[in-house]
């Protein structure tokens, strides 16, 4: 199961970003077989990810339509692409009263934290006939991608679009896969309207991608896209950035563990767990041998009681690890070396070790803390950087959905103490129109 570790660790956590990467993790035979059935031959993710965006590009609906029949085998015609007022209220009552009031207080929750971060606009520098300041504007119109297929996802809805709207977006429209009889799972439908989307499109994959990117004859062109996805829904993203904005590439979820003899075996086992059924990366960082080996029994305890054992079981194989450390603060610098997405922080002494926690998504103090309340109801958004990115990305937020712009004002006495200098400037950079464009003002 998690190999316990104590020689040779960049070694194996290099081994473990291979695993993680989204270009280096081998196609499975059922999508082998599935690019000959569509392409005629075995496509690299990436060459698959440039052919669907170009025939999107290109074809517009013809081409989603396409592809949604040969990756999803789903039917139907455009006209049924955008999700009807029908069909969301039917969805109300699908759902149980007690879903309807979890998705409000997570909806309170996320609100009441996107408000209370939302940049305030600084005051501005006026001085000498100067005034300077920052103007912020939303973004217009954003597209959230939601996952579908094997599980479905009513959470990142709330995620992406809740942010979205307290920052004043004028438009949110949200493409998430369908059935095969085109049906989107009611959860996902309750959700989205909950958070206030505007239009939700019954399309998945790359070609939802591209149709939010570039625009159809159904779907329109957005500005921004934000949410979680596969491989070839990351790459997508990743090939768009600049026809429109992007949150950032994500992949395999994760969670690094860093526990002393102060918390139950039981409680971090149960976090590990949680984790690989995503499938995602689940590591153990601890400087007690017993602690180590009590997770791994009990690893193995709860596992077999657990519906998803399988799934857990092989991501655990496969992207699982225990780490011994001399002491705590060497397990910290090894968390910051992994840059992961969720650090859960199971020490006696929680708030101390927080200070020496340098890169993560989003980091859980205390045993009372599971990575579950951020996945759902805590209020930052679970949107986060994956695979070492937490290095220079950060989750997404209220703020991400905001643009600013400079504001400069100048009277004829700030223009003419400033003109020797911007004509010294422009004149060393062989631009002597920006400088005549100062001295015609002077006369």
């Amino acid at each position: 199961m998690i190999k316990t570790w104590e020689v040779e660790l960049p070694v194996e956590l290099d081994a473990l970003r291979r695993r993680l990467s989204l270009t280096e993790t081998p196609l499975p035979d059922e999508i082998k077989d599935t690019h000959l059935r569509v392409f005629g031959k075995v496509l690299s993710p990436l060459e698959a990810v440039r052919r669907i965006l170009a025939e999107v590009k290109e074809k517009g609906d013809e081409a989603v339509l396409s592809y949604m029949s040969a990756f999803d085998g789903v039917s139907i015609p455009s006209e049924r692409l955008r999700v009807s007022e029908e069909e969301i209220k039917r969805s109300y009552r699908q759902v149980s009263p007690s879903f309807r009031k979890a998705l409000r207080k997570t909806k309170k929750n996320i609100s009441a934290f996107q408000r209370r971060i939302k940049i305030k606009v600084p005051k501005g520098l006026c001085r000498d006939g100067r005034r300077l300041e920052l103007l912020y504007r939303p973004i217009e119109k954003v597209g959230i991608y939601v996952p579908g297929g094997k599980a479905s996802y009513p959470s990142t809805v709330l995620m992406c679009a809740i942010p979205a709207r307290e920052a004043g977006v004028e438009r949110i429209i949200m493409t998430t896969p369908s059935a095969k009889d085109g049906q989107v799972s009611p959860e996902r439908l309750v959700a989205a309207r909950e958070a206030g989307v505007d239009e939700i499109y019954r399309v998945g994959g790359v070609q939802a991608i591209g149709a939010m990117a570039f625009g159809t004859q159904t779907i329109p062109k957005v500005d921004k896209i934000v949410g979680p996805g596969n491989v070839f829904v990351t790459l997508a993203k990743k090939e768009v950035y600049g026809e429109v904005d992007i949150d950032m590439l994500a992949g395999p979820s994760e969670v690094v563990i860093i526990a002393d003899d102060s918390t139950s075996p039981a409680f971090i086992a149960s976090d590990l767990i949680s984790q690989a059924e995503h499938p995602g990366s689940a590591i153990l960082v601890t400087p007690c041998e017993g602690v180590a080996q009590e997770v791994r029994e009990e690893l193995e305890r709860q596992l077999k009681g657990l519906a998803g054992r399988d799934i857990a079981r092989e991501s655990l194989d496969r992207l699982g690890l225990i780490i011994i450390t001399r002491d705590l603060e060497e397990a910290a610098g090894i968390s910051n070396t992994i840059a992961p997405e969720h650090v859960e922080l199971l020490v006696k002494e929680a708030e101390a070790l927080l200070d020496k926690i340098r890169h993560a998504g989003s980091i859980f103090l205390g045993e009372d803390s599971p990575v579950a309340v951020g996945d759902y109801i805590a209020g930052p958004s679970h949107v986060l950087p994956t695979g070492g990115t937490a290095r220079f990305f950060s989750g997404l937020t209220v703020n991400d959905f905001l643009k600013r712009s400079a504001v400069i004002s100048y009277n004829k006495e700030a223009l003419k103490e400033s003109a020797p200098e911007v004509v010294t400037l422009a004149e060393s950079e062989g631009l002597p129109a920006h400088a005549q464009s100062v001295r015609i003002r002077l006369g």
